[in-house]
């Protein structure tokens, strides 16, 4: 997950456009329902500016509004400003944006707050959608403490351990089917120096909440840890929170990429592109570029469930989702955008038009069915699905805990927690501190936040 960041973490994927694109797709004027044109079917969509994303706007206008006759403005902004303007419009409830991107890490928050639109109801009646098709893990994510539905997923993406199946093979090595950390650990000291200039391991150590945070809280899960326990007393300097992070620090100080500090998901995609780390830990999404024409490691990746310790799985869960404001006046309309977007038809249109390759993956049962993608994704379709499925984003460790979330915690302080604990983290790896008085000192700050929630 790149995140917030960009995406500061989670730039899952690099922006496709710079700056603001603001871009009404007109109706064809032979729209279905005589409504082709009609300014009474319109909607208003803020977007991020991702690849998918771009895509999604290239081909509205002559599928989608030709076949219903209702006409998309979008606005499609870089990740940390459509994020902004997402929270202003919908907290005020303008109603000017009728359908936005909000990740699973926004929507849980949203609805609580009255900002937006359950769709439940549609869902019932949209038998062609075929909700249940949806991976399960991702229709838990999006669904509210409330029980009701307020999102759809557009691409989803777990984490998993990448390496270079050559290196192995040349050093005599096996990757385990389903790696522990200590195993990678282990892996990591033989392959460090299998080539000039390759480190054993890349792991992000760029601040974010969403950069280094995300691997390294799957991490702190499967060893046993979490950020608050069940009554929202904070645990940073527990025995294994302090275990998984001593256990990152170290792993990435002696065989991971140089400058970790400054490593992010785009630095480490890179990194590993370039052949110079043997393995990766990092998003499911990372691995399409890998296997990229052109891409010089094409077919000598490999590809393994995320790596764990006392949990049975331990990869994170992202989504960029479609919700639809509370306050919007044609919700109706919104809900077939979202219908059409997320469907199985849109899937195989965009493999037909764009190459399968670039199919929004991740959130159905039935695309890793496609003959197609599964030729174009077959290093790693199946355990990117996998990943997906055994996520649990209610119960991602070892103790029961007070929100659902697994490379973060679902509340709004999280966005300033999780970037100062991982500005003082990062500073460990680079050296300037210790892990003990990094967690010290973001103990306290996560204990100011844990107390706003206990007792409520």
């Amino acid at each position: 997950m790149r995140t917030q960041s960009r995406r500061g973490r989670r730039a899952l994927f690099a922006a496709a456009a710079a700056g603001t694109m603001i871009t009404p797709l007109l109706a064809a004027c032979s729209g279905a329902g005589g409504g082709g044109g009609s300014s009474s079917h319109s909607i208003n969509v803020l977007m991020v500016n991702n690849p998918q994303m771009v895509e999604l706007q290239k081909l509205t206008a002559a599928n989608f509004t030709k076949d219903t006759g209702i006409t998309v403005h979008f606005t499609v902004l870089p990740e940390n400003d459509v994020r902004d303007k997402i929270s202003q419009d919908f907290a005020n409830q303008a109603g000017q944006y009728d359908v936005a991107t909000l990740s699973n890490y926004e929507i849980p928050i949203y609805a609580k707050n009255g900002w937006l639109h359950p769709i439940d109801s549609y869902v019932k009646k949209d038998t062609a959608f075929d909700q249940q098709d949806i991976l399960k893990p991702m229709q838990q994510a999006l669904t509210a403490a409330d029980g009701k539905l307020y999102g759809e997923p557009f691409y989803g993406e777990s984490s998993f351990l990448m390496y270079r199946k050559d290196v192995f093979q040349k050093k005599g090595l096996t990757m385990p089917a389903k790696p522990t950390w200590q195993q990678v650990a282990n892996l990591a000291a033989k392959v460090d120096g299998a080539e000039p200039g390759m480190k054993g391991i890349c792991l992000r150590g760029l601040p974010g909440w969403g950069e280094m945070l995300a691997p390294l809280t799957t991490v702190v899960n499967t060893f046993g840890g979490t950020w608050f326990d069940k009554n929202w007393q904070a645990q940073l300097t527990s025995p294994a929170f302090k275990k998984a992070t001593q256990f990152y620090v170290d792993l990435v100080r002696k065989h991971g990429e140089s400058g970790a500090p400054q490593a992010g998901f785009a630095e480490c995609l890179n990194d590993t592109t370039q052949g110079k780390t043997a393995m990766w830990y990092d998003a499911t999404s990372g691995a399409g570029s890998l296997e990229a024409s052109g891409s010089p490691v094409k077919g000598k990746m490999g590809y393994v469930p995320a790596p764990v310790d006392k949990t049975d799985s331990s990869g994170w869960l992202y989504t960029w989702a479609w919700g639809i404001q509370k306050a919007s006046k044609h919700a109706d309309d919104a809900w077939k955008f979202i219908s059409w977007a997320s469907g199985k038809d849109y899937e195989k249109l965009v493999g037909e038009k764009a190459g399968w390759a670039n199919v929004p993956a991740g959130k159905r049962s039935s695309t890793y069915d496609i003959p197609q993608y599964r030729k174009e994704a077959a290093a790693f379709a199946d355990v990117t699905r996998n990943a997906i499925s055994s996520a649990k984003p209610n119960d991602p460790g070892v103790q029961p805990r007070p929100a659902p979330g697994i490379q973060f915690v679902d509340i709004p302080e999280f966005t300033d927690l999780g970037t100062k604990v991982s500005q003082e983290l990062s500073s460990a790896i680079a050296g300037r501190q210790s892990v003990d008085s990094a967690l010290k000192k973001s103990q306290q700050l996560a204990e100011a936040v844990g107390k706003k929630y206990q007792g409520s």
